[in-house]
Order: C-alpha cells, then sequence, then structure tokens
C-alpha cells in the first residue's frame, strides 16, 4: 500500500511560544515506559499543561479556543534536546500534522519526516504575524502547502522552508523507509540473493 502523498495539511493553528523547546518539554522521559506510542498524545507538553495533581495550568494546548489544532507554531531550535522519537509520535497523537517554526534540532525533523509530519521553517516575523492572526480567530484555516513553499492564510502567505530531500520525500509518499522496504519486499529479497549476502 503507498503512503499517503504529503502536499498540503489544512487546518487550524495554535502558538507555543518559546525558543529551545526541547524534546523534554514536548514529552517528559517518564512517559516513554511505553510499548507501543498510541497513548503518547495526553502526555505532550504535560508538564507545562498539567499540574502535580492533574489539573489544567494555563496553556495554549489547554486552551478550548485552540482545540482540534492540527498546525502548531513555535520559535527557534524547536525540538531540540534528545533524540527520542516520542516527541514528534507525542506530536503526532496529539493531533498536529504540520509544525511551523523558526528552525529546528536536525533528529527531531528526520523523526517528524519519517511521520509524515512537514517542519516548515518560517520567518520570525511571519510566525508571530500568523500567530496574532490566529489568536484574534482561532478558527482561521491555515494551509501549509509543500509545493508552493508557502503557508496561506485569508488573503495573506508567508514563505517556507521545508529542505528538498524532506519535501520530496514527502510529496511523493515516499517518506517512511520501513514501509517502503515493506512494501518491496519481494525485490529486497531478491537483491539479497543476488548479493549472495545471506546463504
Amino acid at each position: 500500500m503507498a503512503l499517503t502523498k504529503v502536499t498540503q495539511i489544512a487546518g487550524t493553528a495554535v502558538h507555543v511560544p518559546g525558543t529551545d523547546i526541547d524534546t523534554d518539554r514536548i514529552i517528559p522521559a517518564r512517559f516513554m515506559k511505553c510499548v507501543t506510542f498510541d497513548g503518547l498524545g495526553e502526555f505532550a507538553f504535560y508538564d507545562v499543561r498539567k499540574n502535580p495533581d492533574g489539573t489544567d495550568k494555563p496553556h495554549p494546548l489547554n486552551d478550548e479556543r485552540f482545540k482540534g489544532a492540527n498546525i502548531l507554531l513555535s520559535g527557534a531550535n524547536f525540538g531540540c534536546g534528545s533524540s527520542r522519537e516520542h516527541a514528534p509520535q507525542a506530536l503526532y497523537r496529539f493531533g498536529f500534522r504540520a509544525v511551523i517554526a523558526e528552525s529546528f534540532a536536525e533528529i527531531f525533523f528526520g523523526n517528524c519526516t519519517t511521520l509524515g509530519i512537514p517542519c516548515a521553517v518560517a520567518a520570525h516575523n511571519d510566525i508571530v504575524a500568523l500567530a496574532k492572526e490566529v489568536e484574534r480567530n482561532p478558527k482561521l484555516e491555515v494551509t501549509v502547502d509543500l509545493l508552493e513553499g508557502k503557508v496561506f492564510f485569508e488573503d495573506q502567505e508567508f514563505a517556507i522552508i521545508v529542505p528538498h530531500t524532506a519535501r520530496e520525500a514527502l510529496t511523493t509518499g515516499q517518506w517512511d523507509p520501513i514501509a517502503e522496504l515493506l512494501e518491496n519486499k519481494d525485490a529486497v529479497d531478491a537483491k539479497i540473493r543476488e548479493l549472495a549476502v545471506v546463504a
């Protein structure tokens, strides 16, 4: 089964401001004891979203106005820290399908791409302008267009950068190497026999 071609992400957005938001903030290490990633969404940004007794703290992801947002806006060096793939998995399970930030940590970027989550780099002023519009109108329709290399909202737009290899992988449906290998198992087996790697 071919993977979905990720050419556009459309929906609503939420702004989580800050720079150097690391993977431990995105998903605290104590929640990494899971067998599967399925339940990680509820723990995304847990320590900055929840009090010790489990009640909500003021946080954009707890704000009912932004419930269901699937595009995350943030600052520079998003996803820095450890290489845990639980961080993009937590964001995916929370419902995010694209992240727009000023820059990304390299491993986080790669882990997002293999989940089909585009990480788009945009200028600080463009993100701030979009965040203001989202604050004014939480139901604002935002489109991240990988083919155009732009973000669209209302009658405005701004440029984004997604490195060529990631954009190519996403837009052609080749963003999950493991799925590609499984899909082409016969060809892989034939190549192994041809190279006499396995007796």
